[in-house]
């Protein structure tokens, strides 16, 4: 399928967007974001450098760009099943998925990670010199989710600001849950990771085993005070600090996120809309990007980890219902 290339206009002293390359075989995903910087000239905001040539499952399309990540983002964790699946409880059904991936200390345990539409081809039902739309009638997914969902994409491109709209809808006799995430990868122009700046409008995080498997134990840690702590309004420099870590508790009365390289004058701030509940935050600190993830579900939404009534996120349709994913991606220096 040919990938489809966005084009915005504009001009003035300021930074913006100039493209955008998506990808319909690989479930719409972003694959390039080009950006001019007034200092810097073109620079490639979202890009394939940190591609892995591991496409098991369809796992390369959430190493690079920014993926599209349905019916649920993050991990979701089971029993093993055989030819590399897991088994796990979904709406009173037994549901197989893929056990894509896992931690990698030996004896770590492997799940399902990031969703069913990888691998998925959507088709495009328009595109504009700065928009595009698309439809996936996903079904079960391939794997008996419960009901049948099908799914919109509108994606547009401005001069300051790329938005997502997709909406979920169920069009079976069940209820299903639905959850949806975006995995974009922020590249930084200067290269200096130390200096970067974080601000995440959260109030909590979610506390996980290890940095390995990175699956939550079923309690929450309030950030005030801590490492983890990002919620200031200038946010706060990245330094040395690994992050994999799920924040939830969202602020809601601006964006939910905000990446800033002063060194290298680009700030980018992520607005997202509810039933968005978490953002997942990955940032090596040897590495010069980070992947900024807004998604309706926790991790492991269905996990036995956590209390009785959790809401853990996941977006229940009844039959007929349908859900939004709202989120703008904002350019400025």
């Amino acid at each position: 399928m040919a990938a489809v290339v966005l084009t915005a206009d504009g001009d003035g002293p300021g930074p913006r967007f100039t493209s955008a390359r998506f990808n319909p075989a690989r479930g719409l995903m972003l694959e390039r974001l080009t950006a001019l910087l007034p200092d810097r000239g073109f620079f490639d905001v979202v890009d394939q450098s940190t591609r892995s040539n591991d496409d098991n499952f369809g796992n390369a399309a959430f190493s690079f760009g920014g993926a599209f990540l349905i019916p649920y983002a993050n991990r979701i964790t089971g029993r093993p099943g055989p030819n590399r699946t897991i088994e796990t409880e979904i709406a009173g059904k037994t549901v197989r998925l893929p056990a894509n991936w896992g931690g990698k200390a030996p004896g770590a345990p492997r799940y399902a990670m990031h969703g069913l539409i990888l691998s998925s081809p959507v088709e495009v039902t328009a595109v504009e010199a700065d928009r595009v739309r698309g439809r996936l009638i996903a079904g079960d997914f391939g794997v008996g989710w419960p009901s049948s969902t099908e799914l919109e994409f509108d994606l547009r491109l401005h001069g300051q600001r790329f938005s997502i709209r997709i909406t979920a809808a169920n069009v079976g006799r069940e209820r299903t849950p639905i959850g949806i995430g975006w995995h974009p990868y922020f590249q930084l122009p200067s290269g200096d990771r130390a200096q970067a700046r974080l601000r995440i409008a959260a109030e909590r995080r979610l506390v996980v085993d290890n940095y390995d498997s990175v699956l939550p134990t079923g309690e929450t840690e309030t950030l005030v005070g801590t490492s983890r702590d990002f919620a200031n309004r200038d946010g706060k420099a990245l330094g040395d600090l690994y992050l994999d870590d799920c924040f939830v508790g969202l602020d809601g009365s601006g964006p939910c996120a905000t990446f800033s390289d002063p060194a290298g004058g680009m700030t980018l701030s992520l607005t997202a809309q509810p039933p968005i509940s978490a953002v997942q935050v990955y940032a090596p600190p040897d590495k010069a990007f980070a992947a900024i993830e807004p998604q309706f579900n926790w991790a492991d939404p269905f996990g036995t980890v956590w209390p009785e009534g959790t809401d853990t996120g996941m977006v229940w349709l009844e039959a007929g219902e349908r859900t939004h994913y709202v989120v703008d991606l904002t350019l400025s220096s």
